[in-house]
C-alpha cells in the first residue's frame, strides 16, 4: 500500500509534460509556492479500534520525521470533514516551489522514512499502523497558485475553519487575461484584504486534475460564526468600494461573466499542529 506522501509518484512523469497555466501568470514574490497537490483521503470506516488521539500522534510523527525534513515540500497540511458531502474525507495538501521538486519529494520522503526507521520490521510496522486509518480509494487534484494571496500574520496556535469555494470557469469569448487579472486584484484589494474576519486567503487554479474550469478559493476563519460575519463584512467593503449602485452591478456583470453561476461550498477543520 502507498503511503499518503507517495500517491503521486505514477503521475510525475505526466506532470513533467503539461504546460504551463496561462489564464493567470505567476506574480507572487519569491519562494512563493507554484503548485499545490490536494489529496482526498477516506477514513476507515471498518476500523474497530479507531482512536483520533492515537492517529494524530502517528500522523504528527511521520510530519516531524519526514514531511519537515523533506527540503521539497513548502508546506503541508490536513483538514477533516466540517460540513461537505462525506463525513469519511479528510484532506491533504502540499505545496510546491516547481514541478521539478514536485518530481522529487516521493523519493525524498523514502530516503527519510528508511532513516527515521532504518529498521525493517519496524518501518513496517509503523506503516501498516499508519494506513489502518484509511480506506483504499483516494482521489488527486493539482493546481497552480495564483497572485492575491492573504497570508497570516502570525503562525495560528489552534485549528482553523477553513470555507473552500469551487467555481467554474465559463471561458466567455469577449473575455481577456488582462480584464480578469485587474477585475480579480480589484476585489482582493478592495474587499478580502480589507476583511479582518479573513485571516487567511489562498486561491488556485486547475493544473492537473479531473476539471480544468476549476476556480478554488480557501479562506481561513477563527470560527464558523465568523463565516456569517465574513459576508456582512464583505458586502460592507463592496459599498464602500463602489458607492454608487449602478457602478457597483457593472462590476458584478464584468466578474461572473467569467464563471459559469454554478459553485459548490465545503467546511473543513484545518488541524494546526499537523502541518508544516
Amino acid at each position: 500500500m502507498k503511503t499518503t506522501n507517495q500517491i503521486f509518484t505514477t503521475v510525475i512523469a505526466a506532470l513533467l509534460l503539461l504546460s504551463p497555466v496561462t489564464l493567470l501568470a505567476q506574480e507572487e514574490a519569491p519562494k512563493r509556492p507554484e503548485l499545490i497537490a490536494v489529496t482526498t483521503m477516506h477514513w476507515n470506516m471498518d476500523m474497530e479500534d479507531f482512536d483520533m488521539k492515537t492517529w494524530k500522534a502517528i500522523e504528527k510523527e511521520f510530519l516531524e520525521k519526514v514531511i519537515m525534513k523533506n527540503e521539497y515540500i513548502m508546506n503541508a497540511s490536513v483538514y477533516t470533514h466540517l460540513f461537505t458531502a462525506d463525513n469519511t474525507e479528510l484532506i491533504y495538501v502540499q505545496t510546491f516551489a516547481s514541478w521539478e521538486d514536485m518530481g522529487k519529494f516521493a523519493d525524498r520522503n523514502t530516503e527519510l522514512i528508511k532513516e527515521a526507521w532504518p529498521d525493517e520490521a519496524e518501518r513496517k510496522a509503523f506503516m501498516k499502523k499508519r494506513m489502518a486509518y484509511y480506506a483504499n480509494e483516494h482521489s488527486d487534484e493539482i493546481y497552480a497558485t495564483v497572485p492575491g494571496v492573504k497570508l497570516m500574520t502570525e503562525k495560528p496556535t489552534k485549528d482553523m475553519v477553513t470555507y473552500v469555494r469551487k467555481n467554474h470557469f465559463s471561458f466567455p469569448e469577449d473575455g481577456t487575461k488582462e480584464e480578469f487579472k485587474a477585475l480579480k486584484k480589484e476585489w482582493f484589494d478592495t474587499v478580502i484584504s480589507k476583511n479582518e474576519h479573513i485571516k487567511a486567503y489562498y486561491p488556485h487554479v486547475h493544473a492537473w486534475g479531473s476539471d480544468r474550469t476549476e476556480y478554488m478559493e480557501a479562506f481561513f476563519l477563527d470560527s464558523m460564526g465568523d463565516l456569517d460575519k465574513m459576508y456582512d463584512r464583505n458586502s460592507e467593503l463592496l459599498k464602500e468600494a463602489f458607492p454608487d449602485e449602478e457602478a457597483k452591478k457593472a462590476k458584478g456583470k464584468a466578474w461572473s461573466k467569467y464563471f459559469t453561476g454554478v459553485h459548490g461550498d465545503y467546511l473543513y477543520t484545518w488541524i494546526h499542529d499537523l502541518s508544516k
